[in-house]
This record gives C-alpha cells, structure tokens and sequence, in this order.
C-alpha cells in the first residue's frame, strides 16, 4: 500500500506552548486507509502564539478547553473560546492566535484517510468551520482519555485509540441534537449555563456565582436545568468538580486536601464526603489506586 510519506514530527507543532502533552501513533499513514489517527496532544498558548498554515500533511481536528482566540479558515474568521471545535483540511489555509490577556488551552487530533471529508461533515464540523459544543465536559472526557492512552506503548495502542477517536466524532455529532432552535431562547441560555459550568466549575461554587456569570436570575437557571438536564445546577456543578478532582488524584497524586483547594474546597472533609457521595469512594482511596497503577 502507498503510504502518504514519513514526516518528522518536530515540524508539525508549534514551540509557543507549554505544558503540552503529546502522542503520535502513525506519522506514515497508508492513503488508501479510510481513517487513521495519526497524532494529537493537549497545549497550553503562550500569550504569542500565532499559527498560519498554508499546507499541513493531514486533517486537524482542534478543541478549545480554555481561554480565548481567533482562528481564520481559507480567511473566514471565527472567535474561539471554551467548547468550540473547529477542522481544517491538508490545503485549508489556516491562521490561528491566542488572546494574550486569556490565553488557550486546547487539544488537537491529526488524522488521514479517504472517509475523513465526510466523516467531519457528517459530525457537523466540515473542514474551514467552527462550532460551539453544549457537551463540553463529555467532550473534554473523551480527548483526555485519548491523550492519556496514546501516550501508553502498549500493543493495543492503535486500537484503543481508533475506538476513542470514533467516540469522540460521535459525541460532536450528538451535540447537534443538543442545538437550540431560533424558537427555544431557554435552552439556549442553558446551554450557555452549562458550557459556563463545564469551562469554569474550579471557581465557581454556588448557584449565585453561577447566575451572576452568566447574568440571570438564579431561579431561570434552576427552572432550566430541571427542565433540560433532570438534576439541580449545583448538583451538576459538584459532579463536575468532582470528576476534576478525582482526574488530579490519579493522574498527579498529592494530597487530597490539594486535590480540594484545586475545586474550592477549604474543608478537606467536608470535600471527602461531596467526593464519595459523587463517586462512591473517598478519595483517599481513589490516591491508593493511583499509585497501585
């Protein structure tokens, strides 16, 4: 089989980051191969990050977590912010920044294959568009768990990838369902809320807060997400902050009143009882799986 051609990673990322994790698991793609996970990783902006692209080997799926930008797609802008996906194509000219004053972190995937073209369209995110997301923890969730396997050298690498990676399209396309109607002004103000929880849920800490970034009434937003997610904002607020503890405590170890301050908590018991009520287990016991791995 034609293979697309070994290419050297060092010049497919930028060095205007930090922090960045990354994995690659096929930089020599076969053509004929309907779609192929090539690489990926997460990054953190420096506040001079600039990307103009002309030509780029492989397709590029990007996710903002974080932070703001812009991003210019064969010259059509779009504003970057939390929950916004966008995928540009080998000739898609492609220009991306940063807000220096809230700088991005993002994720990305690059992959190739001749069903890839409609793959993104059928998920909503053709090459040179930009969408904002309403799941952005499950999103989130799923590109983590890519990053953290693709880094693994296991032999089933590849395959536990592939399977994530078609995860992560079928989540995108589900969003779809989730968007509001020009006829329904209240789920888009919750989806708002919640994309607000999703990208934000360490500061924030009680419904108040949540109104008040978001500018409502704290009553709509309890009326909303009663009606559209079946649970409170808070209760929704504490599974997300306990589902970025529960991430720290195994992925960095430490001690769980660190874990606590990282989401709000002052009271490392009072947070012990909101992580097992949450999780089913306390936390010192997810830290003792965490270091048994």
């Amino acid at each position: 089989m034609e293979k697309i051609g070994q290419v050297d990673a060092s010049g497919l990322l930028s060095q205007q980051v930090t922090g960045a994790r990354y994995f690659f698991l096929n930089l020599a793609p076969r053509r004929a191969d309907p779609l192929t996970l090539v690489m990926g990783g997460r990054e953190h902006c420096n506040p001079d990050y600039a990307i103009l692209r002309r030509h780029f080997p492989f397709y590029v799926l990007e996710y903002v977590v974080s932070g703001r930008g812009a991003v210019k797609l064969d010259g059509k802008p779009h504003e970057l912010g939390p929950g916004v996906v966008f995928a540009y194509a080998p000739t898609t000219r492609c220009e991306i920044h940063t807000d220096p004053r809230d700088t991005m972190e993002k994720y990305f995937l690059s992959f190739a294959g001749t069903e890839v073209p409609a793959r993104l369209r059928r998920c909503g995110v053709p090459p040179g568009r930009a969408r904002q997301l309403a799941a952005h923890a499950e999103v989130t969730s799923v590109l983590e768990d890519l990053v953290r396997e693709g880094q693994r050298s296991g032999a089933l690498a590849r395959r536990i990838c592939a399977v994530l990676f078609d995860l992560l399209l079928l989540k995108i396309e589900d969003t779809s369902t989730l968007a509001p109607h020009a006829s329904e002004p209240a789920r888009e103000a919750f989806l708002r809320c919640k994309a607000l929880i999703d990208a934000q849920a360490e500061r924030l800490a009680t419904l108040e807060e949540i109104a008040k970034a978001a500018s409502v009434e704290a009553s709509s937003v309890c009326r909303w997400f009663r009606r559209y997610q079946g649970t409170s904002p808070y209760q929704y607020l504490l599974r997300r902050k306990m589902n970025i503890a529960a991430e720290h405590l195994v992925e960095n170890g430490g001690l769980v009143k660190e874990a606590a301050q990282r989401v709000g908590f002052a009271d490392p018991y009072h947070f012990s009882r909101a992580f097992k009520s949450v999780h089913g287990v306390a936390p010192s016991d997810l830290l003792r799986f965490g270091r048994a791995r």
